[in-house]
């Protein structure tokens, strides 16, 4: 019996429902269940030949717990060692590598020196930074966020310089991002499950969250959808990611990736709606079955992004 993990916290709708639809599948030698964790112990083989990870970002135990699953032959969904690895900035200078329209974005240190540091840590860095050629680079307004996070926390409007000098220092020892603002007339948030299965969904980020999946809004045209597929399916393969979620902000046509580093996405029936809902349970059930086919036990059995593939292929071995 090859079983399949939902590894979970606060979440109540989506994970209940996909066990239930791995199992209604009844496919022979599989069944799902919530993953059930009492020890821990180096390099010892789990009972689960898949897990869906939707929590480890916010539980270090449990990233622990997945790395050594990996380890010894579970499929993680998502890998476990490239989540730990990326974050937002990079995913950016990968996406524009591939190809893929991006807002302008530089990075910036944080305001708060990091604990156990002080000004000898930062000899490397010019003081004052070229805020001025940032500020041209980027333009205003502008948004500033964090180049490690999601849930829009920590995420800020700004009109001008000023407001950036009065906001930026509120960060602490966060490390920010600076954005050009894409002034949309079409915005999307893209599922994408498995390296092949696109869901694309009108969101108006702007409403509150459980209103932002529009329902009834004007017609897309094909080509702005094809393309936004495109680059969601170059973004997913590039980075990696089997469970993924991609936004799109359109502007005179062109569809700008605007955060798609989303290995754990938002999907509660109750804000996603019950036909994405449906949509994304049904697929991460066929998803999840497929992979525990495949499972290989005691192999590495992680889905590894392009750029990781490419990057290994071409390291040369001494």
């Amino acid at each position: 019996m090859k079983k399949i993990g939902i590894l979970f916290g606060m979440e109540d709708t989506f994970p209940q429902a996909f066990i239930d639809r791995v199992n209604q599948k009844a496919e022979k030698g599989i069944m799902a269940e919530a993953v059930q964790i009492d020890k821990v112990v180096q390099n010892r083989l789990t009972e689960y030949a898949v897990i869906i990870d939707r929590i480890s970002q916010d539980v270090p135990f449990y990233r622990a717990y997945l790395k050594n699953a990996a380890l010894t032959g579970t499929a993680v969904i998502n890998n476990p060692f490239w989540w730990s690895a990326d974050d937002k900035f990079f995913n950016n200078a990968l996406a524009d590598q591939l190809g893929v329209p991006l807002p302008k974005t530089v990075i910036l240190p944080s305001a708060k020196h990091p604990d156990d540091t002080s000004s000898k840590s930062f000899r490397n860095l010019v003081a004052p930074l070229d805020w001025e050629g940032i500020f041209d680079y980027v333009g205003f307004p502008a948004y500033m966020k964090p180049y490690a996070g999601g849930g829009w926390k920590n995420v800020y409007k700004l009109e001008d310089k000023e407001e950036f000098f009065r906001t930026h220092p509120e960060t602490g020892q966060l490390v920010m991002m600076l954005q050009e603002e894409i002034v949309f007339e079409e915005y999307f948030r893209v599922y994408c499950l498995g390296g092949k299965a696109v869901k694309i969904m009108p969101y108006e980020p702007r409403n509150p969250h459980h209103l932002r999946y529009v329902v009834d809004g004007p017609p897309s045209s094909k080509k702005l959808l094809a393309t936004v597929k495109d680059y969601t399916l170059r973004l997913c393969h590039g980075l990696g990611y089997d469970f993924n979620t991609v936004e799109f902000a359109v502007k005179d046509g062109i569809p700008y990736a605007i955060d798609f580093g989303n290995p754990a996405p938002d999907a509660d029936v109750n804000s996603v709606g019950q036909e994405n809902f449906e949509w994304v349970v049904e697929e991460a059930a066929k998803m999840a079955i497929a992979y525990a086919k495949a499972q290989n036990p005691g192999k590495m059995n992680l889905t590894w992004g392009t750029f990781m593939k490419d990057a290994v292929s071409s390291t040369k071995r001494f």
